[in-house]
């Protein structure tokens, strides 16, 4: 079982978000033994303590945490302690390995250690090193990284915020890490007491399973971490149990009523505001606060306007990325090349490179869904064969079942116009890589139709820009385009990729035109 569906399947069987540390601190074990009236070696001791809080803790966290500094300074033995504890916790909650790893050199090593020796289920890591550090870990696809964004240090304020509050280091690391693997592998830790710092990494990072690393002393601190972490389902944030519940009598009856707190907040709390709550005030390029004296409180209206113009900067600037990363790995040549149309271009977009890089292939994925989110559909239909593998991934990540019109229909077999299971009057939404004439998708929707299929919709990634769209329209289909060809040129100007005779050549692709097929 893969740590995501092991982590969810927790949360969901514990109706849970905490987490816990199994740390054999000397203080902390100082204090349980006061309380338990334990003796013997602190080897000895640090056993009971572990046994106590798995036993006292496993109906009611949805994972656990260990430091493996604590067992590192422990020396063999601790090593040795830490095999217990792999065992000590049950195989249905997975076990999160604190290690704060950094070094490139061991990295490989340390991996197939952890993941296969020891057998934990995911591992955290400092990122300053870049993305090679997490490469050799994300090479165990039934494994996950937590990525280290922020640190609720003081001392550290003075790097993580740096250069300036509009633009800090810690933002930087939430969004080039997100580009090193899919919400399923890659976690983001997050060490704060600060509901503004917990937004605005919620913001940066919607979809990513947050682990929130700091201590509330309130109720009101932890319902605006609540509110500040939660995604749009209500959960995508994992909370540390405070350290004092597990030295403490009565901790198994601690942590149930501070789940049931969590889960109260949760059933009361409105998704619509929460990745918007800083937005209330907002703080100025100074650095200082907002006089609010000068000037009345934002209505609602404009509120959400702030934050759907806040999303739209932000939906913007990651297409922007994307496109680059497209660019990089070879998606855009430019040549002399033949369409399947017929036409000579300038040009050719071939993004059938995506299926080879899982994390690029899911933020294309990603980007595809924003528009097919606005729409009603029962099937998703994948133009073949370009567009399958987009159409497969669309399918499993949104949970709409995938059907295709065959390009030929073979006189053997079963002969089927469209493969997959459907019934006569649904709806189905097409789906294909690049629209330049419009051929293969009125193709493709004939098909369907003729097979009592419902179309209204046609979702692309690139729209190359001629009459495609108006020939669709005609017909009685909305095609709705994810990028078309200017906005590329213009991302890939502004990020220096392309020349201006690239450039131009972009703005007027076409050369020749042969004839249709």
């Amino acid at each position: 079982m893969s740590f995501f569906v092991k982590l969810t399947e927790a949360m969901a069987s514990r109706q849970s978000l905490l987490i816990t540390g199994l740390d054999p601190n000397p203080e902390m074990l100082q204090t349980w033994t006061r309380h338990n009236a334990g003796s013997g070696s602190f080897l000895a001791q640090a056993r009971r303590w572990i046994k106590a809080v798995i036993e006292a803790t496993s109906d009611s966290v949805c994972a656990y945490k260990p430091s493996l500094g604590f067992y590192q300074a422990l020396g063999p033995i601790g090593l040795e302690l830490l095999r217990e504890v792999r065992e000590l916790v049950p195989l249905e909650l997975p076990l999160i390995l604190d290690a704060k790893h950094g070094d490139l050199n061991s990295s490989s090593a340390l991996a197939h250690y952890l993941f296969r020796d020891l057998g934990v289920d995911a591992v955290t890591l400092s990122p300053l090193a870049g993305q090679d550090i997490a490469a050799p870990f994300l090479l165990y696809p039934d494994r996950a990284v937590v990525l280290t964004c922020h640190s609720s240090n003081p001392g550290a304020r003075v790097v993580q915020h740096h250069p300036n509050e509009d633009d800090p280091l810690y933002i930087t690391i939430v969004r080039e890490t997100q580009l090193w693997g899919t919400p399923e592998h890659l976690l983001l830790e997050v060490g704060t007491s600060d509901p503004a710092v917990l937004a605005r990494v919620r913001r940066e990072a919607p979809e990513r399973f947050l682990i929130l690393r700091s201590l509330w002393g309130e109720e009101e601190r932890l319902e605006a971490l609540l509110q500040a972490g939660l995604n749009s389902s209500a959960d995508g944030l994992l909370l540390p149990l405070p350290q004092h519940l597990l030295v403490e009598e009565g901790m198994a009856a601690g942590t149930r009523a501070l789940r049931q707190q969590i889960e109260t907040m949760r059933a009361n709390w409105d998704g619509g505001t929460a990745d918007r709550c800083d937005l209330w005030l907002p703080t100025p390029r100074g650095g200082s606060a907002a006089p609010t004296t000068t000037a009345s409180a934002p209505s609602a209206a404009e509120v959400l306007e702030l934050g759907r113009l806040e999303d739209q900067r932000l939906d913007d600037q990651r297409l922007d990325e994307l496109l680059v990363d497209l660019f990089d790995i070879g998606c855009l040549l430019f040549g002399e090349y033949v369409q399947a149309s017929g036409a000579v271009f300038n040009y050719y977009i071939d993004l059938r490179r995506i299926i080879s890089d899982p994390n690029l292939f899911h933020r294309v994925l990603h980007a595809y869904a924003q528009p097919l989110a606005q729409l009603q559909f029962d099937r998703i239909a994948g133009i073949p064969y370009g567009s399958l593998p987009t159409a497969t991934g669309l399918s499993l990540q949104l949970h709409v079942p995938l059907i295709y019109p065959r390009k030929e229909v073979k006189a053997h077999g079963a002969r089927r116009l469209i493969e997959g299971d459907f019934e006569e009057g649904e709806t189905v939404v097409v789906v294909d890589d690049i629209l330049i004439t419009g051929g293969s998708v009125l193709e493709g929707i004939a098909k369907l139709e003729s097979s009592g299929l419902k179309v209204r919709d046609v979702v692309v990634f690139i729209d190359h820009g001629g009459q495609a769209i108006a020939r669709l329209e005609a017909q009685g289909y909305a095609c709705h385009a994810v990028v078309g060809i200017e906005r590329i040129t213009s991302s890939l100007r502004a990020a220096n990729r392309l020349s201006q005779d690239q450039a131009d050549l972009l703005a007027a692709p076409t050369q020749s035109t042969l004839p249709c097929r």
